[in-house]
């Protein structure tokens, strides 16, 4: 008779997947490929109404170009979930967890799709559910990923200490990169970029665009900041961090194709989503549809090698001026601020949206945001923009 070593009997039990889990698993196998098989469907079926010209004059092109592109990646999501299914019955879960990675990015999109189609509803509730359940999965279903960050918590508090008498506290201990890519470098680059960046672009208007005429440049509801750099800086942080010590050139080029696109993409949503054109370059060099141009992507390429080569590790020296017991707990009240402060901006801005639609305001959230934050205080505040609904996507 053979003997079973017990440290590898209690290895597979901790590995097995509950049965509730399973039973979810079950259901995300049958929904998720159900789902799919409708939503390939519905494509089809967009396809040949589409050939056949029967939405001409109806929905514009852009309405059309989202709404299909929501339906592509639901399908795609869907089907993920079927796969994660058959994952979590088979007891696979690292695979199951980092498939969880990947449809939380798919859902962001659609969510963002969602609200470039019907703006701030109460349709972005089942997603932020399903959010909350992936990110719960996605750290249940791995047991050791919990193991490894409560001994990384442990390790980390005593080198924290070590490294902050030593002054290398926040670099990458790897030494693939300058910096360490964990949350709290990256939402204090964030915090630092979305007033530097504000400070420079009010600074450029004062100066060049309209000499002696100061004009409020802010992308949130209050403080200094313009969330667009800092998401910039962050992008850039994370392309760039282990070219740090490589040729200034491609370092330019890389910062000038990134800073492009995500400040094309950026107009590119703000206009279909709440019909605001912030910034419009049309007529100028290397103009790509108003929404980027060479001038500005050449800024963008000198900001990304001034920031990686210079400030940056100034930046992470103010940061750590931050006590190291203090500073998880400092992040987490400014990140819940600063998440606020763009909940609120989103808010705002999609009423503002309703407003000069024509819509009156039919709940207490927009009643509240008609009185405090109405047409006249959203003009004041986003001087930079202007809001028309006749440049939205939104189908309603």
């Amino acid at each position: 008779m053979t003997e079973h070593d017990p440290a590898i009997t209690s290895e597979t039990a901790r590995r097995r997947i509950p049965l509730p889990l399973k039973v979810f698993g079950m259901l995300c196998v049958v929904s998720g490929a159900a789902i799919a098989s409708v939503l390939a469907l519905v494509i089809v079926g967009m396809a040949l109404i589409v050939r056949e010209g029967g939405l001409a004059g109806e929905l514009s092109t852009a309405t059309l170009v989202i709404f299909a592109a929501q339906t592509a990646l639901m399908t795609v999501l869907a089907a993920l979930f079927a796969v994660l299914g058959v994952r979590l019955l088979r007891d696979k879960r690292r695979g199951a967890a980092q498939l969880t990675e990947v449809m939380i990015v798919i859902l962001i999109l659609v969510a963002l799709c969602d609200m470039m189609l019907g703006g701030l509803t109460l349709d972005l509730v089942p997603y932020g559910v399903v959010l909350v359940v992936l990110i719960a999965l996605q750290s249940y279903v791995d047991p050791s990923l919990a193991e490894e960050r409560e001994l990384q918590r442990k390790l980390r508090d005593m080198e924290t200490r070590e490294q902050a008498e030593d002054g290398t506290l926040g670099r990458d201990e790897t030494g693939k990169g300058f910096i360490a890519l964990n949350f709290f470098n990256l939402f204090w680059i964030f915090v630092v970029c979305c007033v530097l960046g504000l400070a420079i672009e009010t600074a450029y208007h004062f100066a060049v665009v309209d000499p002696g005429h100061y004009q409020d440049r802010a992308g949130l509801l209050f403080g200094p900041f313009s969330p667009i750099y800092g998401f910039g800086a962050v992008l850039m942080t994370v392309a760039l961090n282990r070219f740090h010590d490589k040729n200034v050139v491609l370092i330019f080029l890389v910062s000038a194709v990134i800073g492009g696109a995500f400040e094309y993409l950026t107009s590119w949503f703000m206009q279909f989503a709440f019909g605001i054109v912030a910034w419009d370059y049309s007529g100028t060099f290397l103009s790509i549809d108003g929404r980027t141009n060479g001038m500005f992507m050449a800024m963008w390429g000198v900001l990304g090698v001034v920031w990686i080569k210079l400030l940056l590790p100034w930046m992470l020296k103010i940061v750590n001026l931050i006590p190291w017991n203090w500073r998880y707990a400092v992040t987490t009240v400014c990140a819940a601020l600063m998440i606020a402060d763009g909940g609120l901006t989103l808010l705002a801005l999609d009423c503002w949206y309703q407003r000069e639609a024509g819509r009156a305001p039919d709940n207490a959230i927009e009643e509240v945001c008609a009185d405090h934050f109405d047409n006249a205080y959203m003009t004041q505040r986003f001087q930079s923009m202007s809001i028309d609904p006749g440049n939205a996507t939104r189908a309603s």
